[in-house]
């Protein structure tokens, strides 16, 4: 595991694990800044842990706002999750409810 994993690292995985797809969603699920979480998802893109994706302009202008930037888990992120766990226990019920429980 080459990433320094701190406390906020493992928030941000688990906040994307749990549905929170973009920045600003990751932002608002973790209460972290945005010079903390992009960073982070950064780091984490860099080491193969997240993949990210830019959604269509045409959808994000016919929603009226800037085109989004999502993320998700790769197999070695997978991995880094259960090691972050381990680590930090009781960190995957930080965000309880996930995406689908924020928006509810």
């Amino acid at each position: 595991m080459a990433i320094r994993m701190t406390y906020p690292t493992a928030v941000v995985l688990e906040a994307i694990v749990a549905g929170f797809g973009y920045g600003f969603e990751i932002i608002d699920a973790t209460g972290l800044g945005a010079g903390t979480v992009y960073p982070i998802l950064r780091r984490l893109e860099g080491e193969g842990h997240v993949r990210s994706k830019w959604e269509r302009v045409a959808r994000a202008r016919a929603e009226g706002r800037p085109p989004r930037r999502t993320y998700r888990l790769t197999a070695s992120g997978e991995e880094l999750l259960e090691e972050v766990r381990s680590r930090y226990p009781g960190v995957d019920r930080l965000l309880d409810g996930g995406a689908e429980g924020a928006r509810a």
